[in-house]
């Protein structure tokens, strides 16, 4: 049901970020990520990404949870959510141009302000509950008409990432969800 990923790799008080060249969040700096490939688990996807988006194989890859969402009371999608951290000494320089937008290091600080309309409009909420708390969450955002109306984090078991079974059975309520409406 999840065939989506996205990662935010840290370093010291930055996050790689992305400023997309393409929907979804195009013109907006997220975290980096893309597509299952069929057949492939979450984690596998999710390294496969980061190597091909960034050429960076992080050791502490850690599942946080997952980033679902709703679109206009219809639509229902998601994605596997990862954090990663390199030492503070780590070199990657930025600017870099890729075919997806633009990798950059942004400052945490920069990314939370609320004055900041650069970003994908649930990251600061996601990226805040991520570094505050070591349990997985489901980030449920309400989207009407392009706009996040909210978003619920409920705490969520990480064997949802490695077991298919749990991870259908929990996302199922998207699905009557989605068919009631």
């Amino acid at each position: 049901m999840l065939i989506y990923n996205i990662c935010y790799i840290q370093r010291g008080n930055e996050v790689l970020l992305l400023n997309r060249e393409k929907p979804s969040w195009m013109g907006c700096w997220n975290g980096i990520g893309g597509k299952l490939e069929a057949g492939e688990s979450p984690r596998a996807s999710m390294e496969r990404e980061l190597i091909e988006e960034t050429g960076i194989t992080p050791t502490g890859l850690t599942f946080k949870g997952i980033v679902s969402w709703m679109v206009d009371g219809t639509k229902f999608g998601g994605m596997y959510l990862y954090a990663a951290r390199l030492e503070e000494s780590y070199t990657y320089n930025t600017p870099i141009k890729t075919d997806e937008g633009i990798l950059d290091w942004k400052r945490v600080d920069w990314i939370m302000d609320v004055h900041n309309q650069g970003v994908a409009s649930n990251m600061p909420q996601v990226l805040q509950g991520m570094r505050s708390d070591r349990h997985c969450y489901d980030y449920h955002c309400i989207f009407e008409k392009g706009k996040l109306l909210d978003i619920t984090a409920t705490q969520i078991d990480s064997t949802l990432e490695r077991d298919e079974v749990q991870r259908e059975a929990y996302l199922q309520k998207y699905a009557v969800m989605v068919h009631s409406s």
